[in-house]
C-alpha cells in the first residue's frame, strides 16, 4: 500500500475511535452513570466468559493488571462483578457477573444494537458481516504487531 492509504486509514480510524469513545461513554452511563466507558467492554467479557480470571481479561484486552485491577474494583462496589478466590491458584480470583451486572448490561447492550441498527440501516446484511469480518481481521492484525513488537499491554508499540 502506498503512504496515502496509511494516511487516510489513519484519519477514518482516528475518527471511529473518537466517535468509539463517546459511545462507549454513552452505554457506560447507561448501565451507571458513574461507570467508565471501558467498564462496559469488560462487563461484556465477563458476561461472555463467565468465572474467568482478571489475569486473563486483562491479557485479553491488552491492558496491565494494575489497570485490571482498579476498573473489577469499581465494578465490584457498584454490585455488577462478583469475585471468588480461584481454587487453582490462591493469588487469582474468579470473576462472574451479578445479577444486577448482568440486568444492567443486558439493557445497555440492547440500547446499543438498537442504535447500530438505526445507523447502519441502509447497509445490507451481507454489508454488516463484512465489516464485522473485516474489524475481527484488523483486532487480530492489530494484536500480532504488538505481540511481534513486544509492546506491554497497554504500551503502544515502537516504530520500526
Amino acid at each position: 500500500m502506498v503512504d496515502e492509504n496509511f494516511r487516510e486509514l489513519e484519519r477514518e480510524l482516528g475518527l471511529f475511535l473518537r466517535r468509539a469513545h463517546s459511545a462507549s461513554a454513552a452505554v457506560a452511563r447507561h448501565v451507571h452513570p458513574d461507570l467508565e466507558p471501558a467498564a462496559y467492554e469488560l462487563l461484556a467479557l465477563i458476561q461472555s466468559t463467565p468465572v474467568v480470571r482478571a489475569s486473563d481479561l486483562a491479557a485479553r484486552i491488552g491492558v496491565g493488571r494494575g489497570t485490571m485491577s482498579r476498573q473489577l474494583s469499581r465494578l465490584a462496589a457498584l454490585g455488577f462483578v462478583a469475585r471468588r478466590p480461584d481454587p487453582e491458584d490462591f493469588r487469582g480470583q474468579l470473576l462472574s457477573l451479578t445479577d444486577e451486572g448482568r440486568s444492567r448490561l443486558e439493557g445497555a447492550q440492547a440500547a446499543r444494537r438498537t442504535y447500530l441498527r438505526s445507523a447502519l440501516g441502509d447497509w445490507s446484511p451481507s454489508e454488516v458481516d463484512d465489516l464485522t469480518r473485516q474489524l475481527g481481521r484488523l483486532n487480530g492484525a492489530l494484536t500480532r504487531a504488538r505481540e511481534r513488537a513486544g509492546a506491554a499491554p497497554d504500551e503502544f508499540p515502537p516504530a520500526g
